[in-house]
Protein backbone atom coordinates (compact mmCIF):
# COMPACT_ATOMS: atom_id res chain seq x y z
CA UNK A 1 0.00 0.00 0.00
CA UNK A 2 1.45 3.37 -0.99
CA UNK A 3 1.44 6.48 1.19
CA UNK A 4 -0.63 8.12 -1.53
CA UNK A 5 -3.39 5.57 -0.95
CA UNK A 6 -3.13 5.98 2.82
CA UNK A 7 -3.76 9.72 2.49
CA UNK A 8 -6.82 9.40 0.26
CA UNK A 9 -10.08 10.56 1.75
CA UNK A 10 -12.21 7.63 2.89
CA UNK A 11 -15.75 7.97 1.54
CA UNK A 12 -18.75 7.42 3.79
CA UNK A 13 -20.36 4.02 3.35
CA UNK A 14 -23.64 3.94 1.47
CA UNK A 15 -26.92 3.19 3.21
CA UNK A 16 -26.94 -0.48 2.23
CA UNK A 17 -23.50 -1.00 3.75
CA UNK A 18 -24.49 0.78 6.98
CA UNK A 19 -27.58 -1.41 7.24
CA UNK A 20 -25.50 -4.55 6.68
CA UNK A 21 -23.04 -3.64 9.41
CA UNK A 22 -25.29 -1.92 11.93
CA UNK A 23 -28.94 -0.99 11.62
CA UNK A 24 -30.39 -4.11 9.99
CA UNK A 25 -27.99 -6.62 11.54
CA UNK A 26 -29.32 -8.73 14.42
CA UNK A 27 -27.83 -11.17 16.88
CA UNK A 28 -28.64 -14.62 15.49
CA UNK A 29 -29.27 -17.77 17.49
CA UNK A 30 -30.98 -19.98 14.88
CA UNK A 31 -28.95 -21.05 11.89
CA UNK A 32 -29.60 -22.30 8.39
CA UNK A 33 -27.96 -25.57 7.37
CA UNK A 34 -25.41 -23.79 5.20
CA UNK A 35 -21.67 -24.17 5.75
CA UNK A 36 -19.09 -21.50 6.38
CA UNK A 37 -15.90 -22.21 4.47
CA UNK A 38 -12.34 -22.01 5.71
CA UNK A 39 -11.80 -19.36 3.05
CA UNK A 40 -14.48 -17.21 4.65
CA UNK A 41 -12.81 -17.56 8.04
CA UNK A 42 -9.60 -16.30 6.50
CA UNK A 43 -11.50 -13.41 4.88
CA UNK A 44 -12.82 -12.37 8.28
CA UNK A 45 -9.35 -12.32 9.77
CA UNK A 46 -7.82 -10.50 6.82
CA UNK A 47 -10.33 -7.68 7.40
CA UNK A 48 -10.38 -7.57 11.19
CA UNK A 49 -6.59 -7.46 11.53
CA UNK A 50 -6.54 -3.87 10.24
CA UNK A 51 -8.55 -2.52 13.18
CA UNK A 52 -6.44 -0.46 15.60
CA UNK A 53 -5.05 -1.80 18.87
CA UNK A 54 -2.79 -0.03 21.35
CA UNK A 55 0.85 -0.24 20.23
CA UNK A 56 -0.45 -2.49 17.43
CA UNK A 57 -0.31 -5.29 20.01
CA UNK A 58 -3.01 -7.49 18.39
CA UNK A 59 -3.54 -9.86 21.36
CA UNK A 60 -6.62 -11.65 19.97
CA UNK A 61 -6.24 -15.33 19.15
CA UNK A 62 -9.19 -17.15 17.59
CA UNK A 63 -10.14 -20.81 17.72
CA UNK A 64 -12.80 -21.66 15.14
CA UNK A 65 -14.92 -24.53 16.46
CA UNK A 66 -16.18 -26.44 13.44
CA UNK A 67 -16.31 -30.23 13.79
CA UNK A 68 -19.11 -32.02 15.67
CA UNK A 69 -16.55 -33.31 18.16
CA UNK A 70 -15.19 -29.83 18.86
CA UNK A 71 -18.72 -28.46 19.19
CA UNK A 72 -19.54 -31.13 21.80
CA UNK A 73 -16.46 -30.14 23.79
CA UNK A 74 -17.39 -26.47 23.68
CA UNK A 75 -21.04 -27.17 24.47
CA UNK A 76 -19.90 -28.84 27.70
CA UNK A 77 -18.31 -25.54 28.73
CA UNK A 78 -21.26 -23.20 28.18
CA UNK A 79 -24.42 -22.36 30.08
CA UNK A 80 -27.59 -24.34 29.40
CA UNK A 81 -29.07 -21.57 27.28
CA UNK A 82 -26.07 -21.55 24.96
CA UNK A 83 -25.69 -25.29 24.34
CA UNK A 84 -27.92 -25.49 21.26
CA UNK A 85 -26.47 -22.27 19.90
CA UNK A 86 -23.02 -23.89 19.89
CA UNK A 87 -24.20 -27.26 18.57
CA UNK A 88 -26.24 -25.85 15.69
CA UNK A 89 -24.05 -22.96 14.49
CA UNK A 90 -21.79 -23.75 11.53
CA UNK A 91 -18.89 -22.17 13.41
CA UNK A 92 -18.41 -20.80 16.89
CA UNK A 93 -15.31 -18.67 17.33
CA UNK A 94 -13.58 -18.49 20.68
CA UNK A 95 -12.13 -15.01 20.81
CA UNK A 96 -9.12 -15.45 23.03
CA UNK A 97 -6.41 -13.15 24.33
CA UNK A 98 -2.74 -14.03 24.34
CA UNK A 99 -1.26 -13.07 27.68
CA UNK A 100 2.19 -13.40 26.08
CA UNK A 101 1.39 -10.82 23.38
CA UNK A 102 4.40 -8.59 24.28
CA UNK A 103 6.75 -11.12 22.67
CA UNK A 104 5.25 -10.13 19.29
CA UNK A 105 5.91 -6.41 19.78
CA UNK A 106 9.36 -6.40 18.16
CA UNK A 107 7.57 -7.51 14.98
CA UNK A 108 4.40 -5.43 15.37
CA UNK A 109 5.81 -2.25 16.99
CA UNK A 110 9.42 -2.21 15.82
CA UNK A 111 10.14 1.50 16.27
CA UNK A 112 10.10 1.32 20.09
CA UNK A 113 10.90 -1.18 22.84
CA UNK A 114 7.34 -2.20 23.63
CA UNK A 115 8.41 -5.32 25.49
CA UNK A 116 10.17 -3.21 28.10
CA UNK A 117 6.94 -1.37 28.90
CA UNK A 118 5.22 -4.64 29.85
CA UNK A 119 8.14 -6.48 31.42
CA UNK A 120 7.16 -7.71 34.89
CA UNK A 121 3.84 -5.83 34.86
CA UNK A 122 1.20 -8.57 34.85
CA UNK A 123 -1.59 -6.10 35.65
CA UNK A 124 -0.81 -3.99 32.59
CA UNK A 125 -0.51 -7.09 30.42
CA UNK A 126 -3.91 -8.37 31.58
CA UNK A 127 -5.63 -5.00 31.11
CA UNK A 128 -4.10 -4.49 27.68
CA UNK A 129 -4.86 -8.02 26.50
CA UNK A 130 -8.49 -7.84 27.62
CA UNK A 131 -9.18 -4.35 26.29
CA UNK A 132 -7.59 -4.89 22.91
CA UNK A 133 -8.83 -8.43 22.30
CA UNK A 134 -12.32 -7.09 23.05
CA UNK A 135 -11.75 -4.38 20.45
CA UNK A 136 -10.61 -7.03 17.99
CA UNK A 137 -13.69 -9.09 18.81
CA UNK A 138 -15.81 -6.12 17.74
CA UNK A 139 -13.84 -5.89 14.51
CA UNK A 140 -14.44 -9.63 14.06
CA UNK A 141 -18.21 -9.12 14.17
CA UNK A 142 -18.08 -6.24 11.70
CA UNK A 143 -15.82 -8.22 9.36
CA UNK A 144 -18.11 -11.25 9.46
CA UNK A 145 -21.12 -9.09 8.65
CA UNK A 146 -19.19 -7.37 5.87
CA UNK A 147 -18.66 -10.69 4.05
CA UNK A 148 -22.33 -11.65 4.35
CA UNK A 149 -22.40 -13.70 7.54
CA UNK A 150 -24.54 -13.34 10.65
CA UNK A 151 -23.18 -13.32 14.19
CA UNK A 152 -24.27 -14.51 17.60
CA UNK A 153 -21.85 -13.26 20.29
CA UNK A 154 -22.10 -14.94 23.68
CA UNK A 155 -20.96 -14.78 27.24
CA UNK A 156 -22.35 -17.54 29.45
CA UNK A 157 -19.46 -20.00 29.53
CA UNK A 158 -16.91 -21.38 31.96
CA UNK A 159 -13.67 -19.72 30.90
CA UNK A 160 -11.47 -22.13 32.85
CA UNK A 161 -13.07 -25.11 31.11
CA UNK A 162 -12.74 -23.46 27.69
CA UNK A 163 -9.10 -22.68 28.34
CA UNK A 164 -8.41 -26.25 29.46
CA UNK A 165 -10.12 -27.72 26.41
CA UNK A 166 -8.87 -25.43 23.67
CA UNK A 167 -5.87 -23.42 24.90
CA UNK A 168 -3.96 -25.93 27.03
CA UNK A 169 -0.21 -25.47 26.82
CA UNK A 170 -0.56 -21.85 25.71
CA UNK A 171 -0.91 -18.49 27.41
CA UNK A 172 -4.19 -17.76 25.61
CA UNK A 173 -7.32 -17.20 27.68
CA UNK A 174 -10.90 -17.04 26.43
CA UNK A 175 -12.54 -13.62 26.24
CA UNK A 176 -15.94 -14.34 24.61
CA UNK A 177 -17.65 -16.60 22.08
CA UNK A 178 -19.22 -15.67 18.76
CA UNK A 179 -21.15 -18.03 16.52
CA UNK A 180 -21.15 -17.20 12.82
CA UNK A 181 -23.08 -18.50 9.85
CA UNK A 182 -26.26 -17.79 7.94
CA UNK A 183 -29.02 -16.96 10.38
CA UNK A 184 -32.61 -18.04 9.90
CA UNK A 185 -34.02 -14.53 9.59
CA UNK A 186 -37.60 -15.76 9.90
CA UNK A 187 -36.82 -16.72 13.50
CA UNK A 188 -35.06 -13.55 14.59
CA UNK A 189 -36.58 -12.02 17.71
CA UNK A 190 -37.76 -8.40 17.54
CA UNK A 191 -34.97 -5.89 17.98
CA UNK A 192 -34.48 -4.75 21.55
CA UNK A 193 -34.39 -1.02 22.34
CA UNK A 194 -31.19 0.99 22.37
CA UNK A 195 -30.26 3.96 24.51
CA UNK A 196 -30.49 7.38 22.91
CA UNK A 197 -27.53 9.66 22.29
CA UNK A 198 -28.71 11.86 25.16
CA UNK A 199 -28.83 8.92 27.57
CA UNK A 200 -25.37 7.66 26.64
CA UNK A 201 -23.22 10.59 25.61
CA UNK A 202 -21.88 13.90 26.85
CA UNK A 203 -20.14 16.55 24.78
CA UNK A 204 -17.50 18.06 27.03
CA UNK A 205 -16.58 21.65 26.14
Amino acid sequence: MSFENLNKKVPMLNQEALETLFTHAHTNTVWLDKPVTNGQLREIYELMKWGPTSMNCMPARIAFIKSPQAKEKLAACVSAGNVQKVLTAPITAIIGMDMAFPRKLPQLFPHADGQAIFAGNDKLIAETAFRNSSLQGGYFIMAARAIGLDCGPMSGFDAEKVNAEFFVGTQVKANFLCSIGYGDHEKIKPRLPRLTFEASCAIVL
